[in-house]
This record gives C-alpha cells, sequence and structure tokens, in this order.
C-alpha cells in the first residue's frame, strides 16, 4: 500500500443471508456490499454517497469491524508510537484476531447518524467522553476529566457540562459530545456516517464547520457517509459514488460535479437545487425502482433505470475503470457521453 494512503478497501463483501422455514434453511442472500474497491488517502475526505439502501452504512460498519465482511480485504496503515517516535504499521482489518481488534479500536473511531440513540441516556457527558480513556487505560481519575472537559472546548462546548447527562441538551450539542467522544483516542480514521441528517440546517453548518477545524487540529482522515450531495462538495476532497452494493465513480470532488461520467451520478447531481439564477438544472428523474440487492439484474445493476442502455449493459457488468487524473468509473458508455446535468443559461 502507498505510504500516502491510509487506508485501502480491497473487494469488499457483505452478504446477509435469507432464511427461511422452521430449519432456517438459507435461500438466498442480500448482497448489501458487492465487491467494493476504494482507498482514502492520509489527512483527505472520501465521502460515500448514495440512495437509501445502496449500502454506504455497511460499508462503513464492515470496514470498522462492528459488522464481519463475508470477503475481502480492508488494509490500515497506523501510527504506532514506539520509545517516543512514530511508527507505520499496515495490518488487514478483516483477518485480525479479537485482541488486536481492541487496539487498533483506537485508531478508528465512528460518528453515528442519531445523536439521540448513539449516547447511553443513563451515562453522564464526563462518563460518555471519557469511557474510551479508561477501557484503553489511557487514563484515570482528574487527569481523564481534565482530558474531557479539553474535548468539550475543543467541540464548542461548555466544560462545566462534563456532570449533565444527554437529555438535557439539543440535537446538535449532543452531535458535538458524540464528536468528542470520537476524539477522545485520537483517532486516525473517522467514519462519519450521516453525522448532520438529523439536524436542522443552520446547525448543519456548525458542524461540518466543527469537522473541518478539527481534522486540521487532530491530524484527521474522514470517511463521510451521507446522501446529501449539497454537504460532500463542501467538506470532501473526493467522492465516491454507490449503487446497490457497488461503487459505480468515483474522483475529486470538483470532478464529479464538472464531470460526471456515470448517468446515476448525473441524476444525483441534477437534484442538486442551485442557488443562482445564471444556472439552471437539467432535473433527470430515473424510471422504476432500485432492484432488490437479493436479486440484482444481470449485466450493469443500473441498466433498468439508465437512459443511455446498451445491450452490452445486460449482459455484461462493467469493469471499474482507470479514466486517468484518479477518475474510477464503472460504465460501458462513459466515454460516449457528455454528461453535464448543471449549464450556465
Amino acid at each position: 500500500m502507498p505510504s500516502h494512503v491510509l487506508l485501502q478497501v480491497k473487494n469488499l463483501k457483505k452478504y446477509f443471508p435469507i432464511q427461511k422455514g422452521i430449519l432456517r434453511r438459507v435461500v438466498g442472500h442480500v448482497r448489501a456490499v458487492d465487491g467494493v474497491n476504494f482507498f482514502i488517502k492520509e489527512g483527505e475526505t472520501l465521502s460515500l454517497v448514495g440512495e437509501s439502501g445502496c449500502g454506504k452504512t455497511t460499508t462503513g460498519r464492515t470496514i470498522l469491524r462492528l459488522i464481519e465482511p463475508t470477503e475481502g480485504e480492508v488494509l490500515l496503515r497506523y501510527r504506532e508510537p514506539t520509545n517516543g517516535r512514530q511508527k507505520y504499521r499496515e495490518i488487514n482489518i478483516t483477518t485480525a484476531p479479537p485482541a488486536l481488534i481492541k487496539t487498533l479500536r483506537r485508531y478508528m473511531q465512528v460518528i453515528y447518524q442519531d445523536p439521540y440513540s448513539s449516547l447511553n441516556a443513563r451515562m453522564t457527558v464526563g462518563s460518555i467522553i471519557g469511557e474510551p480513556l479508561l477501557v484503553h487505560g489511557i487514563s484515570k481519575g482528574e487527569e481523564r476529566e481534565e482530558q474531557v472537559r479539553e474535548l468539550l472546548v475543543a467541540v464548542g462546548m461548555n466544560p462545566d457540562h462534563i456532570s449533565r447527562y444527554p437529555h438535557e441538551f439539543s440535537g446538535g450539542q449532543r452531535q458535538r459530545i458524540a464528536i468528542a467522544r470520537a476524539l477522545a483516542l485520537k483517532p486516525h480514521l473517522v467514519v462519519a456516517d450521516e453525522p448532520v441528517s438529523a439536524l436542522d440546517v443552520s446547525i448543519r453548518a456548525q458542524v461540518l464547520n466543527l469537522l473541518k477545524s478539527l481534522q486540521g487540529e487532530f491530524k484527521l482522515t474522514y470517511l463521510f457517509i451521507t446522501h446529501d450531495l449539497s454537504v460532500i462538495r463542501y467538506i470532501s476532497d473526493r467522492v465516491a459514488v454507490m449503487y446497490l452494493g457497488k461503487i459505480v465513480e468515483s474522483a475529486s470532488t470538483e470532478e464529479v460535479f464538472n464531470n460526471p461520467k456515470h448517468p446515476y451520478t448525473e441524476a444525483l447531481i441534477s437534484a442538486i437545487p442551485v442557488p443562482d439564477p445564471d444556472y439552471k438544472t437539467r432535473r433527470i428523474l430515473l424510471q422504476g425502482d432500485v432492484p432488490s440487492p437479493a436479486n440484482p439484474p444481470a449485466g450493469c445493476y443500473f441498466h433498468p433505470r439508465c437512459r443511455y442502455v446498451k445491450e452490452v449493459c445486460k449482459r455484461e457488468a462493467p469493469a471499474y475503470l482507470d479514466l486517468g487524473g484518479g477518475h474510477f468509473v464503472a460504465c460501458h458508455v462513459a466515454d460516449q457521453l457528455d454528461l453535464q446535468p448543471i449549464r450556465r443559461r
């Protein structure tokens, strides 16, 4: 794995069995994640975007080994302090033994979507944020309390709130507490699973600004999972577009928005409101419903809803090709299309 890459995902799959009958016989599988490949450079933000049910959250949780993968590799390159010096190690998370997984938790953390259910209502803010420090034996007593207060200040909270309970805070404040908990162990990788989708619009902007400022301060790398393309243009360096368990396109953020190469990406971008009278959006409405991941169509998974479908799309699955400049796409006719869903009047 290249030295500048922090995380590399190779052919990651997660199939959930479909069971029927008294004997719970397996009659099929739901292909939630079906051969995903991507990488994240150290210090950057990769946004994973797609419709609800496409497998984004399952991908994030499988990377963290919160869900056991069916197949594939997840390689993490982390900095391990040794005798006061930083030593880099590379490990395959999918095959790591349980004892090592606990150690790896220090380098990988998650921010969940719902701040109302991700915090223990019976624990104080100090206990919630300080629990990782206690579990990993980093600090205790007054030292631990001081670190918790510093984390509260870092996320824009009053350190005197350390003895309060989650129900005493608003949704935006609870999400700040969840962010502080994720940062307690000073991780390298943070999986942010739709961290602003449950918040009011004005609060979303505050939390996004907070995440960007913390990224530089704590030297963080983000996997940002969302369905809101207007958010990812602000926060992400690169974008990976997911459809029915597969990555169909990935490139730099500006490249995806200005030069999309997959018809699904074109349709997603066309749905973004443009607050500028000099531009107009050519709205693209996809026909039909998303196919079932338990019974995906042959060939390209997107072909039943694609405006540009060819016969080859119905027979063969497209290869995930590099178009140059870090722009990857899985489409048989990508080189024949001029996809510009937003144009100047």
